[in-house]
């Protein structure tokens, strides 16, 4: 995602063996989707690294200086490739649990709106 029109994933790291039957999806990836997702975005560097013996991960490297891993272990090259869009669109913030549903920083007086009210 582009915060202020600048992509903030600088890095998208391919991690794969050659040899194990987890990583049979992201070879096919590799060769069908990958070549698309770099033409379509020149603003990221994305690296293939062989690693024998592991399972397959999608590392994202953002601007501001976080990692996001995400393990493909026997997934379709389709849900790899959704997989990378999602770590293209995401600015690379930490996850935060919000504590409540309803967030707000002027609750009503009324109290928070449900379907169930009866008029």
């Amino acid at each position: 995602m582009a915060l202020r029109g600048v992509w903030q994933l600088q890095k998208l790291i391919v991690n794969y063996c050659d040899w194990g039957g987890s990583s049979r999806g992201i070879r096919a990836f590799m060769e069908s989707h990958l070549p698309a997702i770099k033409e379509k975005n020149p603003q990221m560097e994305v690296v293939t690294e062989l690693i024998r013996g592991q399972h397959p991960l999608l590392k994202g490297l953002y601007k501001n200086k976080r990692e996001r891993v995400v393990c493909v272990k026997n997934m379709d090259p389709d849900e790899i490739a959704q997989c990378a869009t999602r770590l293209r669109n995401s600015l690379g913030r930490k996850v935060v649990k919000l504590k409540t549903r309803h967030v707000t920083k002027h609750p009503s007086v009324q109290g928070t709106w449900t379907t169930n009210v009866r008029f």
